[in-house]
């Protein structure tokens, strides 16, 4: 529930946008992408910290969870202003280069670098919301998205369209009202963390620089980030290849690849819920549980995600009219991609479970190794040579996407039977745990 809410903010922005005109639509669809892959940057690298929080909260360590929290927090926040500051210079480039209209390309700069300004409190809210899904709490995030996006709902039209006090700032306006919520998650879950209501409590000394912990610590992280980073970039290139077909394939892209995230998105929860169990389970010494949860995950992950494929293909239509009143091209065109992309929805649910379960285990670079197949040896060539150089044109975009689910499904599934993720000895193989140790024997004056 709580990343479908996330969506629900690219989802409110498109909207609101589809309000204003189809340029305006098509300047939120083009930020998306970059979006997509600043996001899966902090989110990727806030998974180390949730991985080793969960297998420690296995094993019972609460010292050593402290620590990771505290280290974690500082890598990935230092991330953050880096990638902000960065992306806000370099945002009217970035637009030209995701082949952004002239008509269209001020409204997306602009959107682009409010956007990126909110990045820091977007990653401060990841690093809270991935720290307690390694300890198994996730109401209190959920609720919080929740709250937020509501609140975001209502501010949306008083920024687009200036109602009452509130200037009016046109699409960029979709952009302000999402920093501010933002910016409201990020600091209830810091007072949440910081007030040990959930079982964590850093201590000053533990915001130290660590700088063995940080580097292992990003060392797990970082093929997290880079499996998250690999979807986002591909998303980003496939967006490329759809806007040198006009802006209608531009808006079809857009809102199909956001309608169709609502029924994904479930399906990356329980494979988080899976990276969770699976993570404390082997913390605890339980690998026969670790393989229960990973076989009753990938069984719901890809029922649920086909019975909602099935409904997509149904409503195609509705849904489309929905966020892009009086555009009929764009409506036709979004409800055609919706129906050749819903019937294989199960297999994207599965191969994402597969990798919260190799993520659990720590074996974050198989995971990444999976999703750099899926992406781009199958999924992007396959695009541009049936968008190119066959007669599909940008239906060979839209049948490159079911078929990679297929195919990548498979590969997931041939490589997890192998079985590697069983031998992985994460907590092992870190000189955390003694690290650990040794700073809270300082601590107490012990030498």
């Amino acid at each position: 529930m709580a990343n479908i809410l996330q969506v629900a903010y690219q989802l409110t922005d498109t909207f609101w946008a589809g309000q204003l005109s189809a340029g305006a639509l098509a300047a939120v669809s083009l930020n998306f992408p970059i979006n997509f892959l600043m996001v899966a940057i902090g989110g990727g690298l806030a998974i180390a910290g949730s991985v080793l929080i969960a297998q420690y909260k296995g094993r019972g360590d609460e010292r050593a969870m402290n620590h990771v929290t505290a280290q974690t927090l500082i890598m990935v926040m230092t991330v953050s202003v880096a990638i902000s500051a960065i992306g806000y210079v370099y945002s009217e480039p970035i637009m030209r280069f995701m082949g952004a209209e002239p008509d269209v390309l001020p409204d997306a700069v602009r959107f682009m670098q409010i956007t990126f300004i909110g990045f820091v409190f977007v990653f401060g809210f990841f690093v809270y919301q991935s720290l307690m899904r390694g300890l198994g709490v996730v109401q209190v995030p959920m609720l919080i998205v929740a709250l937020t996006v509501l609140l975001n709902f209502a501010l949306d039209p008083l920024f687009i369209f200036g109602w009452g006090p509130f200037p009016t700032m046109g699409v960029a306006g979709a952009a302000m009202a999402t920093v501010c919520t933002q910016a409201l998650a990020a600091a209830i879950g810091f007072v949440l963390l910081f007030s040990g209501r959930h079982g964590l409590r850093p201590r000053l000394a533990d915001f130290r620089p660590d700088w063995s912990v940080i580097g292992r610590t990003f060392k797990l992280g970082l093929p997290a980030s880079v499996e998250q980073a690999t979807r986002a970039l591909s998303l980003t290139l496939m967006t490329l290849l759809v806007s040198s077909f006009g802006t209608i394939a531009v808006d079809a892209y857009g809102l199909g690849l956001r309608i169709l995230t609502f029924v994904v998105i479930p399906a990356m929860g329980l494979a988080m819920a899976t990276t969770t169990l699976v993570a404390q389970n082997l913390g605890a010494g339980k690998l026969s549980r670790a393989e229960e949860t990973n076989f009753l995950a990938c069984a719901l992950s890809f029922v649920g995600p086909t019975v909602g494929g099935v409904l997509l293909y149904i409503l195609a239509k509705p849904l489309a009219t929905l966020f892009v009143p009086g555009s009929a091209a764009a409506i036709e065109e979004s409800a055609h991609f919706i129906r050749i992309i819903s019937l294989p929805l199960g297999c994207i649910g599965l191969q994402h479970t597969i990798n919260g379960t190799l993520r659990g285990a720590g074996n974050t670079l198989a995971a990444m190794v999976l999703t750099i197949i899926s992406a781009w040896v199958i999924q992007f060539p396959l695009a541009y040579v049936l968008s190119r150089h066959t007669s599909l044109g940008v239906d060979g975009i839209w049948w490159s996407h079911s078929i990679t689910m297929v195919i990548s499904a498979i590969v997931a599934l041939v490589w997890f039977l192998g079985g590697d993720w069983k031998r992985t000895k994460l907590l092992e193989d870190v000189e955390l745990q003694e690290r650990v140790r040794g700073e809270a024997r300082l601590e107490e004056g012990i030498p």
